[in-house]
This record gives C-alpha cells, sequence and structure tokens, in this order.
C-alpha cells in the first residue's frame, strides 16, 4: 500500500486547507483511515481518523473545525481544515491501518504551516 499526501501550505490564522491522501496497491475494505501531525519538538498525534461513514473521531482540539471524509470508489481521504490556528502547525501524515491484521501504513508528510 503507497499512500500520497498533498494540499498542504501556507495559510494565517483563521484560514482554511484541504488535505487529501491517496491510497494506492493492495487496499483492503476493511480499513481506518486517518490523519496525523508533527509539530517540531513533539510527538506525533491523531487528529482525525475514519472506519466508515458513522465510525469518526477527532481530537478535542480540532472539532468543529476539522472534518475528515473518504471517498472509497477513488480510494480517497480527505481533511478539510477551517479556522486554523498557529498550533495547527505541523506535518500532516495519512495513515492506513487494515483492520483485520492490525498492519499500519504511513505515506510522506505535507507540511502545514499557520501564521498568526
Amino acid at each position: 500500500v503507497q499512500l500520497q499526501a498533498s494540499g498542504g501550505g501556507l495559510v494565517q490564522a483563521g484560514g482554511s486547507l484541504r488535505l487529501s491522501c491517496s491510497a494506492s496497491g493492495s487496499i483492503f475494505n476493511r480499513n481506518r483511515l486517518g490523519w496525523y501531525r508533527q509539530a517540531p519538538g513533539k510527538q506525533r498525534e491523531l487528529v482525525a481518523m475514519v472506519f466508515s461513514d458513522t465510525i469518526i473521531n477527532y481530537r478535542d482540539s480540532v472539532k468543529g473545525r476539522f472534518s475528515i471524509s473518504r471517498d472509497n470508489a477513488k480510494n480517497m481521504v480527505y481533511l478539510q481544515m477551517n479556522s486554523l490556528k498557529p498550533e495547527d502547525t505541523g506535518v500532516y501524515y495519512c495513515n492506513l491501518v487494515v483492520v483485520d491484521s492490525g498492519t499500519s501504513y504511513w505515506g510522506r508528510g505535507t507540511q502545514v504551516t499557520v501564521s498568526s
């Protein structure tokens, strides 16, 4: 499985960005797709994940501002980020977990920088 994230950039506080992640290779139907981020000097943290259209989780700090969605037909996952804050700055990574085996795949990150 190969994951490719895109859509990062530099934005002012209050602005919006939409991240996209494409998955290719042996994509299993039962998988969990998620977005993580890592700020300089900090550990990687879960931002949002989606298992199905009804099982979605967000970290508290992004609730109401970020929205994760997936398009199974296109093997894509998106992260719409609104009302961005400087503390949202970091490298954002796309992640896929095969539910049955627990195998985890990571893509290269995309940098998001929010200026104050």
